[in-house]
């Protein structure tokens, strides 16, 4: 008799266990809880990408000075900048969790937003150097440079879409309720100055010849002499 009772009460124990479960369930998916685990799992993927493509960059700082210096050694200031700007990145710890920390995200962004600033003064420099131009390495480099940066492009709006509509779940009725239960927070976003600094990835170009100067106007022919008019004669 008492094993009957101990197996009805575990039964009934197990089918309660059941319908709270599932009514759980039903109530964390009508709260958004699964629509904040779908946009904190993109956000994350789309973090993974902007790291990968900013590595990707980083990686190819090295060989482009050492072919830059081969040519313009004496560029002593733009090089020790470009360096300097690689070496700031690699001191900030780019992890997953960089994106919960609006103070760490603002630095790396603006030791990424530096290295593109150096980039850029360094390819001004390499534009007065028609062998440096020519080099083989050096163009290959700035194919891949430029790939490089339109990856960067790609990436970065798409962390910015996937961070907004994380934010917006996060923050809105009733998602906001189940986010402040369970702890998640709005994560930090780029920002620039300029939107148009998202939309176009900065211009790597060494092939554009200076414009010819505009021609001299043509000097207007000087015009004929008119002879002098015969004097009538008096009749």
């Amino acid at each position: 008799m008492n094993s009957l009772a101990r197996g009805s009460a575990h039964h009934w124990l197990y089918r309660l266990g059941v319908v709270l479960a599932l009514a759980m369930s039903t109530l964390l998916s009508g709260c958004g809880y699964n629509q904040i685990q779908v946009n904190d799992e993109s956000v994350n993927s789309a973090w993974s990408e902007v790291l990968n493509q900013y590595k990707r960059r980083a990686d190819l700082i090295p060989n482009l000075v050492q072919v830059v210096q081969g040519y313009a050694a004496h560029e002593k200031d733009v090089l020790t900048q470009v360096t300097a700007a690689r070496a700031s990145i690699g001191g900030i710890k780019a992890t997953p969790e960089l994106v919960n920390d609006p103070e760490a995200f603002k630095k790396f962004q603006a030791a990424q937003a530096e290295m593109s600033s150096a980039i850029a003064r360094l390819m001004v420099v390499a534009e007065n150097y028609p062998n440096l131009k020519a080099d083989a390495n050096f163009r290959d480099l700035q194919a891949q440079l430029e790939g490089t940066e339109n990856r960067i492009t790609v990436a970065r709006n798409r962390f910015i879409e996937s961070v907004k509509a994380y934010n917006i779940g996060v923050r809105t009725f009733p998602n906001n309720l189940t986010a402040m239960l369970f702890g998640y927070k709005p994560k930090a976003n780029f920002t620039v100055e300029d939107e148009k600094a998202i939309a176009e990835p900065p211009k790597v170009n060494f092939n554009n010849a200076p414009a010819a100067a505009p021609a001299a106007p043509a000097a207007a022919e000087p015009a004929a002499p008119v002879a002098p008019a015969s004097p009538a004669k008096a009749p």
